[in-house]
């Protein structure tokens, strides 16, 4: 089964330390995702920023509504550069979410990149073709709205 990459950039209109602050909350990432996914942090009593180390439970719906739980565990924090996740439990068979954020000529250059590999072997291909990367790609053209409203547009 092949593992894929989904790979997205943003230029963001404000400061290093105001954009790694809103990323490295947990509590921000339901603002930037789709509200028909009804993704909700689960994990009590998270702190305001990301540490290497972290476990995060969510209930998020990613098809059909069906609920699901989704544990990831922040694996790397460099501050003001990036930080990882990692799926531990949930959806897909593996998810490595990298995000990368560097100042730049206007702004602050925000990266994701995502390597993923969908289970049910060729069935879980097959849906990566119909389903999965189209989904993907509506949830990261919501971010960016959801970022341009937060920090502004260029």
């Amino acid at each position: 089964m092949p593992v894929y990459t989904f790979r997205r950039t943003q230029l963001i209109p404000t400061s290093l330390d105001l954009l790694w602050d809103f990323i490295c909350s947990p509590s921000n990432l339901k603002l930037i995702t789709p509200g028909y996914m009804g993704f909700d942090v689960i994990s009590k009593d998270l702190p305001g920023k990301m540490y290497a180390g972290m476990i995060i439970a969510y209930r998020v719906s990613p098809l059909m509504g069906i609920k699901t739980t989704w544990v990831t565990e922040i694996t790397h924090v460099q501050d003001l550069k990036y930080f990882v996740d990692e799926q531990r439990v949930g959806p897909y068979k593996m998810w490595h979410h990298q995000h990368h954020i560097e100042k730049v000529q206007g702004g602050i250059l925000m990266t994701d990149i995502i390597d993923y590999q969908p289970p049910m072997g060729f069935l879980g291909a097959i849906a990566n073709k119909l389903v999965i990367g189209k989904k993907l790609e509506e949830i990261f053209a919501y971010r960016m709205i959801k970022m341009e409203e937060f920090f502004g547009k260029l």
